[in-house]
């Protein structure tokens, strides 16, 4: 098996390219290596695979990082970005005690005991998402995975072994704190603190449950299916509602918030739901007019160029844009034709322009002297 090229060299760019810089060497080398412009050419399909490849870890900010620091090592394992091509922002780590994974969550220390033990709604968790320029315009269903924190089943978030509950504790009847009196030089003061017995949650498991060893909450590793709508773009948030981790006391769950990262198209450029091309048409064409064919996200049309159709002239397909989000309206496709100046002419070709020069006389002076007078 051939060893995998560097992707900074395989895209072009220097290891300290920023996003833009390397958005811009994806579009132009997969535009160069595009199968459809490359129709039956095996190497440049491979090569286009190769960039796609590159461009999926160096635009994902914590690929890139792994990427840096690891190499190719680091996707071994994980070839793919795991679940169609996601990564979560954080580093999860080792689970460890899930009551200091809560404690960051939900926040410790002192506070009232209502608010203490009253319900505290979940964190939400971060997720990003790699999509196609087309699955972006027309909408697509993913799958994600990624770890969240749920209540476990086996004792409902209780922490007590099944057929169990915990208790109430003694030395603060349930309150979570307790009063503590100290002598200063004012006299004596009273603070309340957390209750040292049950740790400020006023209930204590003396039988706790062998599925989260009593702290009322596990990790899984959650995998949903999340419906991205046509006409999203590239840096928008989808928000899915009650997939985040599991609140505390009976708080409901945060939200999984999915950021999406649109790879770009090798042909079109997108400006809101407008999208924009070039067209290269020949010198003939251009003179006496011709049908060309323009490509749109479905099918090709055809589009009639008027005779005398001048280089950098822009045309427009009304309703082949990208559909705009919430609605089956559509922006527009704005093409732009750039005349090719023929290359390689023989002799007989030469004489030919020439008098065809010659026969316009004046006429074929007539920008450059209105360019002069300018």
């Amino acid at each position: 098996m051939a060893e995998k090229r560097d992707f900074y060299e395989v895209l072009g760019i220097d290891k300290g390219a920023d996003d833009a810089a390397i958005k811009k060497a994806y579009r132009s080398m997969a535009k160069k290596y595009h199968p459809d412009l490359n129709p039956g050419d095996k190497n440049a399909e491979e090569k286009f695979k190769e960039v796609n490849e590159a461009y999926e870890v160096l635009s994902d900010p914590q690929k890139k990082a792994a990427y840096d620091r690891y190499g190719h090592a680091a996707f071994d394992q994980t070839a793919g970005g795991g679940a169609g091509g996601f990564g979560g922002f954080g580093d999860f780590g080792d689970f460890g005690d899930i009551g200091d994974i809560f404690s960051s969550f939900f926040g410790g220390g002192g506070g009232s005991s209502s608010r203490r033990n009253g319900p505290v709604r979940g964190s939400d968790i971060r997720v990003r998402l790699n999509i196609t320029f087309d699955e972006a315009a027309k909408g697509t269903k993913k799958t994600v995975t990624y770890p969240r924190v749920e209540e476990c089943p086996e004792c409902s978030a209780t922490g007590a072994k099944k057929g169990t509950s915990p208790e109430t504790c003694r030395k603060c009847n349930g309150t979570g704190t307790v009063r503590v009196q100290q002598r200063t030089m004012l006299g004596m003061m009273q603070t309340t603190t957390p209750c040292p017995d049950c740790g400020g949650k006023g209930k204590i498991i003396k039988d706790p449950c062998d599925n989260c060893r009593g702290k009322g909450y596990i990790r899984i590793n959650k995998t949903i299916e999340v419906t991205v709508p046509a006409g999203i773009n590239d840096e928008q948030t989808l928000s899915v509602r009650s997939q985040g981790d599991a609140g505390r006391n009976g708080g409901s769950y945060g939200d999984l918030l999915v950021f999406v990262n649109v790879r770009p198209h090798p042909v079109f450029e997108r400006r809101g739901y407008d999208l924009y091309c070039e067209i290269p048409i020949s010198f003939s064409e251009a003179a006496l007019g011709a049908e060309v064919s323009v490509p749109t996200l479905d099918e090709n049309e055809t589009y009639t160029v008027p005779e005398g159709t001048q280089t950098g002239t822009t045309f427009t397909l009304k309703g082949k844009g990208v559909q705009k989000l919430n609605s089956k309206n559509k922006g527009d496709l704005h093409f732009t034709v750039v005349v090719e100046t023929p290359k390689g002419l023989n002799f007989e070709q030469r004489e030919l322009l020439r008098k065809l020069g010659e026969s316009f006389g004046d006429r074929s002076k007539k920008g450059s002297s209105r360019f002069r007078k300018k």
